[in-house]
């Protein structure tokens, strides 16, 4: 198994780990699973770009990839729901865009199509991060004492302004995500509209 494949079978431990941290009762358990989660990004940006530079592009990384990136970040969003830090309807619309996406790509695999990722695609997912680590500052910044606060703490309109800015992180990665999955799913309808 060469490196960037061990990245990415890295980035489903990492997950697992990010559950068990966010669901304990340990000390300081939101940010250690905010540095988890930043570790896990890192990991999803390394393996694709040494995959490409050094020419290791296999057939496991090309199906582990993504899966190991919808995985993490379904994670973090239903984990928030069970935590109350997000409304379930939100977390619903990203786990059905995701199993939807799958399931088209799985479709057209089966008749030998293959679909390339879209820009919109990325934007949906770089929006999804920027939020799920956005919520985790926010529930953790008052754990790193007074700098934590004064970088993440001061107030916009009686609030600390990075809850303003997660609130506002977690609707565009919601819209983004509905938004890119109907543009997917309309564009390669005749993938499954010839079938019905």
């Amino acid at each position: 198994m060469n490196l960037p494949n061990k990245l990415t079978v890295s980035r489903f431990l990492v997950t697992v780990a990010f559950l068990v941290v966010m669901f304990s009762r340990m000390p300081f358990r939101e940010t250690i699973a905010l540095a988890l989660f930043l570790v896990a990004g890192v990991s999803d940006f390394l393996d694709g770009e040494l995959a490409r530079r050094r020419k290791l592009i296999t057939n496991f990384g090309i199906l582990m990839d993504p899966l190991a990136d919808k995985i993490m970040v379904c994670t973090a969003f239903i984990a928030f729901v069970g935590l109350e830090w997000l409304p379930a309807w939100m977390a619903v619309v990203v786990v059905a865009r995701e199993l939807a996406i799958t399931g088209l790509r799985l479709l057209a695999a089966s008749k030998s199509v293959v679909l390339a990722a879209e820009r919109y695609g990325k934007h949906k997912t770089v929006s999804q991060i920027v939020a799920i680590v956005a919520i985790l500052i926010l529930a953790s910044y008052a754990q790193w004492g007074a700098a934590g606060r004064a970088v993440f703490g001061w107030q916009l309109f009686g609030e600390p302004w990075i809850r303003w800015f997660a609130e506002a992180a977690k609707w565009l990665a919601v819209l983004l995500t509905f938004i890119s999955g109907w543009l997917y799913l309309w564009k390669n309808r005749v993938l499954y509209l010839h079938d019905m």
